[in-house]
């Protein structure tokens, strides 16, 4: 297409919300209230220090009562225990390298072995960038450290720019990837421990599924009623290890050779598997493999003294050691069976060796110390919507528990410090700390049914949400695949991608104005520079004239007021008013610039509302220039980067359900087909 072609053709405005109203400053009785009056920030009843660690390590302003975590109206429970960042790692390997992983080289039978392995390659690097997207905006964006309590939730992330239906369709998409890998969990289970055990895979299902039971029962539930995640560095680290040693043994003992030499030889198959017709279903199983951002924040939140630098070891790491795991194990597991290659890699070999045996044992040692990892999000996701975060209930809803908990709010920042009374109320306040620190110290979690705790009665919901499917199904492959190309595509891509676009709004739309009244002065057109200025209804402000200046003599005279128009509002009518360039449509920029214009407002609007829920005025601070860590400007590379996120989400999206039905209505997963 010739590039000066000019297109200024005449489009509706899309338009996702009203004009929304400023917010409403707090009143003067809030406005007058001392600091010490409003809830304290925090999470659990651990030590005071571990707030601040267990959030983003920035925020003064949050109190130091590790306590509960009251933000936008959420309770959120905050994490009692701290991970190093190899503790961290661990944890984030162990939730990327799970079931996934056993499915690599199915995914590479369906993609094909070239596409799949520049599909890995590619998942892994959207995966780590994702990661880093998510955490950096949340926790060092200048805009939300200057908030009173910070984001500690992708959901609560997600509301910001798209309001409760960004905060639903986290949830949702959460849910659906931790569940549906908690199912793929306990089916490898139902696959390995009955087999090692003498009962061969598709024989004696009523044996296979006690087995099932009573393994996920005694140990994979236990370790799922654990509190913080922390909790699991030490089960992540064997799992982790034990992978290793799993990926060891698929490439020591699978009959590559023999595989390879009756196919033709490795040079014929080189050339021959490169891309299958069944590629999206082989994406869903490797978006499941490598999808770890519903987990992203727990893990985060559980990191000792957050910083960008720190996180960013975390992501590089795992995500590497995790695409090398998969792609050894992979490849030889896929050129040691080529077409037969099953779901479950291991139910290619034979039963009985002591090889085979071994490495059974070692997936299910995995599965059952990455269970929890799963359990914890789907818990999270439930508690969010049923609860508010509140995992805890803060010993339940009795009297005695309720008045323990008002005495522990009632405290300032340090137990009755700092509140602006007289050095003559120092005794009366420290007396207030003591009872509060007794008060906090013996709410115990509550709020739940029976003689369960809120915490254990969600967990062993969910747990048995997972158990009676894994007990009705046998193949693990379609349950990757649809994973993957529902949740993953939309947790993994499209979400970070919009997140992304909508909170860094006021710069996109103020980047694709400037592109387009550029093009515009080349072009000879008027442009908003040269008098074309508009007001956020969209209507001409028109030039200074002569009626307009001060009449001479009348020193009090004064030109007519402007409306205020916000860096939003007057980036977007700019783009609207007047011609655009071809790209302006070939690339989607009305629907781009519409989300971004969403994104802003809404943005906007909940940090007023935030900053003046909480008695500062209603209007957000910033932080200072030389402030450590805080994220630079979004450039044009950035804001390309969340469209191509956006952009291959939804054709995975779309593309991985379409093939699934395609392969299960025609039986093309069979072995051998």
């Amino acid at each position: 297409m010739n590039s000066s072609f000019e297109c200024e053709m005449s489009i509706p405005n899309i338009d996702f919300t009203a004009v929304i109203p400023p917010p409403t400053t707090a009143t003067s009785e809030a406005a007058a209230k001392p600091a010490a009056t409003t809830a304290p920030m925090s999470g659990g009843s651990g030590s005071g220090s571990g707030s601040a660690n267990g959030t983003n390590g920035n925020n003064g302003a949050l109190a130091t009562n590790n306590t509960k975590m009251k933000h936008q109206g959420s309770q959120l429970s905050l994490p009692k225990k701290k991970s190093s960042v190899f503790g961290a790692s661990s944890n984030l390997v162990n939730s990327i390298v799970g079931a996934g992983i056993i499915g690599i080289p199915y995914a590479l039978r369906m993609s094909g072995l070239w596409a799949g392995l520049f599909l890995l390659l590619l998942v892994g690097l959207f995966t780590d960038k994702s990661l880093r997207i998510l955490i950096e905006q949340a926790s060092f964006h200048p805009r939300f450290r200057s908030l009173p309590a910070p984001v500690l939730t992708f959901e609560d992330l997600a509301s910001y720019p798209f309001g409760k239906f960004g905060s639903g369709f986290v949830l949702f998409n959460m849910f659906v990837m931790a569940y549906g890998a908690m199912v793929a969990y306990l089916l490898i289970i139902k696959d390995t421990v009955p087999t090692v055990m003498g009962y061969e895979h598709g024989t004696h299902l009523l044996e296979r599924n006690f087995i099932l039971i009573l393994v996920s029962l005694l140990v994979m539930l236990p370790l799922s009623m654990q509190r913080d995640m922390a909790s699991l560095s030490i089960t992540s680290t064997i799992s982790v290890a034990a992978d290793v040693v799993l990926v060891v043994f698929v490439a020591a003992y699978s009959p590559i050779q023999d595989t390879v030499a009756t196919n033709g030889g490795i040079g014929r198959i080189m050339q021959t598997d490169s891309v299958h017709s069944t590629l999206f279903v082989g994406l869903g199983i490797l978006s499941t493999a490598m999808a770890c951002q519903h987990s992203a924040f727990i893990v985060a939140n559980s990191l000792n003294d957050k910083t960008r630098r720190r996180w960013k070891w975390v992501t590089n790491q795992s995500i590497a050691l995790a695409a090398v795991l998969c792609a050894i194990l992979g490849v030889c597991g896929y050129l040691g069976f080529l077409d037969d290659t099953q779901g479950d890699v291991l139910n290619n070999f034979p039963v009985g060796s002591v090889e085979a045996d071994g490495a059974r044992i070692l997936l299910a040692l995995t599965m059952v110390f990455t269970y929890p990892m799963e359990s914890f999000v789907a818990r999270h996701v439930l508690i969010m919507l049923v609860h508010n975060g509140d995992m805890d209930a803060r010993g339940g809803f009795t009297p005695e528990n309720e008045s323990k908990l008002a005495d522990e709010e009632l405290g300032d920042d340090d137990y009755g410090h700092g509140n602006g009374a007289g050095d003559d109320d120092d005794d009366d306040d420290n007396a207030t700390a003591a009872t509060s620190r007794t008060a906090a110290s013996t709410v115990v979690e509550g709020g739940g049914v029976f003689c369960l705790n809120r915490r254990q009665t969600w967990t062993i919901s969910v747990y048995l949400m997972s158990l009676l499917p894994s007990l009705l199904v046998s193949d693990i492959g379609p349950v990757l695949s649809l994973t993957g190309a529902i949740g993953g595509s939309c947790i993994s891509y499209i979400g970070p991608g919009l997140l992304y676009l909508g909170i860094n709004g006021e710069e996109f739309l103020s980047k694709i104005s400037g592109a387009i009244e550029s093009w515009r002065r080349n072009k000879g057109y008027a442009t908003s520079s040269s008098g074309a200025n508009v007001n956020n209804n969209g209507s001409d402000r028109g030039s200074v004239t002569a009626d307009d200046l001060p009449v001479e003599g009348d020193a009090d005279a004064q030109l007519p007021p402007q409306n205020d128009v916000s860096p939003t509002a007057r980036s977007y009518e700019s783009i609207h008013t007047g011609p655009k360039p071809c790209w302006y449509y070939l690339g989607l920029f009305p629907f781009w610039c519409a989300i971004a214009r969403k994104g802003a407002i809404h943005t906007n609007k909940k940090i007023d509302a935030a900053v003046a829920a909480f008695g500062r005025g209603g209007v957000a601070t910033t932080p200072d220039d030389g402030a450590v860590d805080v994220l630079p400007t979004p450039s044009k590379w950035d804001f390309t980067v969340s469209i191509i996120f956006v952009l291959f989400g939804v054709v995975s999206l779309i593309a991985g359900v379409g093939s699934n039905i395609y392969v299960q209505l025609n039986g093309m997963g069979a072995v051998g087909v």
